[in-house]
């Protein structure tokens, strides 16, 4: 059989581009959507993609009886977007009683693929499959395998990159993307995760926040900053993928969706309700961008996000929140001790500009960004209370300014809320 030259280039030049083209997904939760109706969906893909998301992760649990509709609700929406891709995460983690069995998973798999038709994320022409932990079920994975055909990415972070099982898994997703402690996360971690899979590609976790206080389940960690510092380390070591933890996962803070009250767990009322985070996507086409390209784009639009909790650390109790995961190294901290009293802020400057941040009737901070391009400062309250604006001028003009409902030592419960506030021009 002959095949032209220029043939041939173009087959390996789109095997290339399937393989190695740089993708991001935000983690949704399935478990939580029994209330949605079809319009959340597109609403949430719509929006999604309009921030340079390319797909979700869906995490399922093995007992909810809504999932069919759920996943239909959502391969349809997907394909009526367009231009936007889904795959699977099997949650093992959230009903040890009752998990997931290697049947259910191959049932589950092939449904999907079927059902989401062209919006089913593919990798070397297999479809995309994860989890959310499950490292003692690895055994079932040859057969699933087998059965379904699929790319099999796990997030298996508690075994670490040193122990996991190359032969069992095509790549892997790490869920550690929070410093421990009172420190800012580096990227050490993902290094390792790098170096122990090799060829193998590598799904990198990206998060705004971390905190819960629901029965059984309080702690919290560092976010402050975190959302720009994990997404320039990203456009520095250059995964496969970026998983952004996540859409809608409300319960633990780091949702940068929209709130959908049908989806707020019983318990996170107190510290969601009236806590957005929307402004946190206004950033992610620049920072998409950079690290698809691996260079900073340039900004055609000035832009002025920020974040904070809406109560300093010491204003009511903190409901015995520890500072990270019970039973960790770290779980001696307080969540006072790791969450600072501080205002994120990220600038997206066409030019130099100065950056005047002002909490209620207070003296404003006056910051500068030296030149075009992406900038973070970070503001204390050092005692302040009242709404927070930050306002970005060149030649003493506004070009950008945002006004949040601000920083109160009144609190809803009596407790403080540890969530943050995300506010944007």
């Amino acid at each position: 059989m002959f095949f032209s030259s220029s043939m041939t280039a173009l087959a390996v030049l789109a095997t290339v581009a399937e393989v190695q083209a740089k993708t991001v997904f935000a983690h949704y939760m399935v478990g939580i959507t029994s209330g949605y109706q079809p319009s959340d969906w597109t609403d949430d893909i719509t929006k999604a993609k309009a921030a340079g998301i390319d797909g979700f992760a869906l995490n399922i649990g093995p007992i909810d009886d809504y999932n069919d509709r759920s996943l239909q609700n959502a391969a349809d929406a997907a394909n009526s977007v367009g231009g936007f891709s889904l795959f699977l995460s099997f949650d093992y983690a959230s009903n040890a009683d009752n998990n997931w069995t290697p049947s259910a998973v191959i049932d589950r798999i092939n449904s999907f693929v079927t059902a989401a038709g062209n919006a089913h994320y593919r990798y070397n022409s297999q479809p995309l499959v994860s989890t959310f932990e499950g490292p003692s079920h690895a055994s079932d994975w040859a057969g699933i395998k087998s059965a379904t055909n699929c790319f099999f990415m796990p997030d298996w972070t508690s075994l670490g990159p040193a122990q996991i099982p190359l032969d069992t898994i095509d790549g892997a997703f790490s869920w550690d993307a929070w410093p421990h402690g009172p420190v800012q996360k580096d990227n050490s971690s993902d290094l390792a995760w790098q170096q122990a899979l090799g060829a193998k590609p590598y799904m990198m976790g990206v998060s705004p926040w971390f905190y819960t206080d629901l029965p059984g389940k309080n702690w919290g960690l560092r976010g402050d900053g975190l959302w720009s510092t994990r997404w320039d380390q990203a456009a520095e070591i250059q995964p496969e993928f970026v998983q952004i933890i996540s859409w809608n996962d409300y319960g633990e803070s780091h949702y940068i969706g929209p709130i959908r009250p049908a989806g707020i767990v019983p318990g996170a009322n107190r510290y969601v309700d009236n806590n957005p985070h929307d402004a946190l996507r206004d950033v992610l086409p620049y920072y998409i961008a950079q690290y698809k390209n691996g260079v900073p784009p340039s900004v055609s639009e000035d832009k002025v996000v920020f974040y904070h909790k809406p109560n300093p650390s010491d204003s009511c109790s903190d409901d015995g929140t520890l500072g990270d995961q019970p039973n960790s190294g770290d779980a001696t901290y307080t969540i006072g001790q790791v969450s600072l009293d501080q205002i994120s802020i990220i600038v997206l400057s066409t030019d130099a500009a100065d950056v005047c941040v002002q909490i209620g009737s207070n003296a404003p901070t006056e910051l500068r960004a030296e030149s075009a391009g992406a900038h973070r400062f970070a503001v204390d309250f050092a005692g302040q209370t009242g709404s927070v604006t930050v306002t970005v001028k060149r030649d003493g003009q506004s070009v950008a300014t945002a006004t949040g409902p601000g920083i109160s030592t009144d609190c809803t419960g009596g407790l403080t809320n540890f969530n943050a506030i995300a506010s944007g021009s």
